[in-house]
């Protein structure tokens, strides 16, 4: 089985992680990391990779205490890495308590140093840390391109009697989409005397097992900890609880009909917003975390032009995006995925077919499937799901199709209230809060949003992990710069 060696970044001395290395795309997970580091030792994993993410950005190592408070922690091995650049902070990360070492940038631009480090310390200190973009090292806190290839890099320190590689798809972190197990398997392969340590990627308990059938020995693991995908006893407390201490997520929603985005209340009704990539690429520059496309006609025509507006939107866009509408097989989920996609949202085919979530967690990986729900509240109070775009009812209730979609391996609900949507008059925060309490895995609210005091409520009363939202944002009631600041004004954990 591999091996799983969880992650705490350092910025500010703080526990967070960052999205493909890009610091403006941080989430905090705790100010106590070696609170985290002590969770983490008691459920039984007691090797921890520490990175000095501030370090590497500055080239020494920033957070020495906090990392001599982790080392401090009893039973615990700690590699470290980042900000090591001359023999003072080699020694430094050994005196701090560090057992291993991760040696980098400084391997890939200073060859010679880290040969006379390697001599005296011995290379059973160092982890060669290869941070792979495209077949290349990356370096400086993969802000830059070293230009030597990944094979010369190991074959190099392979040579000088380095076993330990830590490999990082950069590409992959912090997206949860799957690890890259066709480059560990090739590395695997060219050396197999290596101790391989993957990263990057992963985003629930099925990568792990891939990673496993592959004969990986282990894997650094850290969003989808902290985000709860894989379950740390205890860690909760630390990292004082999902609801509470991880950065809720703005997601514009784009309806897609006919190539155009349009917007309609209680489902219908539809007037025209504009065009989906540049809309996308606005909201992106503007600070969303992620965006959700949805094709609203899907005939058959309409998934060749939607596809292609996928295409166009990857290309343009630097944050997660999820696609829906019309998928009901594994083939629809593949084709938007291979155009681009990072999610796709089944809805309708989910509930009259249940099998299509775990197919497409199987293969794809929860991180992958998002359950769309469209609820009606009756006048009974209780919620009814409804399919076709919200205009035929069907026998299940909101929650228990909830409960078993999480079960079934989705990694979001995405709930929207008929009742709310389009009106302006906020969320249906009761009802969320009750899936927020029911469900393992996060919540995306949708329907009502009006003014910013709704997503204070939908986060706060409503607990929900996302908002989503469609008018305030497509016709300018709402600029996202100004809500996320009014969030964090009011104590709501958002990215910035």
């Amino acid at each position: 089985m591999t091996k799983i060696i969880p992650a705490i970044d350092l910025i500010g001395g703080q526990c967070v992680r960052l999205e493909k290395g890009d610091y403006n795309r941080l989430t905090v997970y705790s100010a106590h990391p070696a609170e985290v580091a002590r969770c983490f030792v008691r459920a039984g994993y007691n090797r921890i990779h520490v990175v000095d993410l501030d370090g590497a950005r500055m080239g020494r190592i920033v957070n020495k205490d906090t990392l001599r408070a982790i080392c401090s922690v009893d039973g615990v091995e700690v590699d470290f890495g980042g900000g090591i650049r001359t023999e003072n902070d080699l020694q430094t990360a050994f005196d701090c308590g560090a057992r291993w070492v991760t040696a980098g940038s400084i391997a890939a631009t200073d060859s010679q140093l880290t040969e006379r480090w390697i001599a005296r310390f011995g290379a059973s200190r160092f982890i060669l840390g290869a941070d792979v973009n495209d077949g290349r090292i990356a370096i400086k806190g993969w802000k830059e391109d070293s230009g030597i290839s990944l094979w010369d890099f190991l074959e190099h320190y392979h040579s000088l009697g380095i076993n330990k590689v830590l490999c990082t798809n950069i590409q992959r972190d912090g997206l949860m989409q799957g690890p890259d197990t066709e480059l560990y398997k090739s590395i695997m392969n060219r050396y197999p005397d290596v101790e391989l340590i993957a990263s990057g990627g992963v985003g629930d308990a099925t990568d792990i097992e891939s990673l496993s059938r592959d004969g990986i020995p282990a894997v650094v693991v850290g969003k989808a900890i902290y985000e709860g995908r894989i379950r740390i006893p205890g860690l909760e407390l630390c990292t004082e609880g999902r609801h509470s201490s991880l950065a809720k997520r703005i997601i514009p929603c784009l309806d897609v009909k006919d190539g155009l985005t349009v917007k309609g209340t209680n489902f219908v009704n539809f007037r025209e917003a504009g065009d989906p990539v540049a809309l996308g690429k606005a909201y992106s520059d503007a600070g969303a975390d992620e965006l959700v496309y949805l094709d609203i006609t899907a005939s058959a025509e309409g998934r060749k032009t939607f596809t292609q507006v996928v295409s166009r939107v990857a290309e343009e866009l630097n944050i997660p995006f999820t696609v829906g509408g019309g998928i009901s097989e594994i083939a629809d989920v593949e084709r938007l995925l291979t155009a681009g996609a990072d999610k796709v949202s089944v809805n309708s085919a989910a509930l009259r077919r249940p099998e299509l979530i775990n197919e497409i967690a199987r293969r794809f990986g929860s991180q992958c499937v998002v359950c769309a729900i469209d609820a009606r509240e009756e006048t009974t109070g209780e919620w009814r799901c409804f399919v076709n775009g919200g205009r035929v009812p069907t026998e299940r209730g909101l929650f228990e199709w909830a409960r078993e979609a999480a079960d079934r391996g989705a990694g979001e609900i995405l709930f929207t209230s008929m009742n709310h949507d389009g009106t302006e008059q906020g969320y249906a925060n009761e009802a969320l809060a009750r899936l927020a309490d029911e469900l393992p895995i996060p919540v995306i609210a949708s329907g009502g949003a009006g003014k910013m005091e709704d997503f204070l409520n939908v986060f706060a009363r409503g607990k929900a992990d996302a908002a989503l939202a469609a008018s305030v944002f497509h016709f300018g009631e709402i600029a996202i710069p100004e809500l996320k600041h009014y969030l964090l004004r009011h104590g709501i954990n958002v990215r910035v």
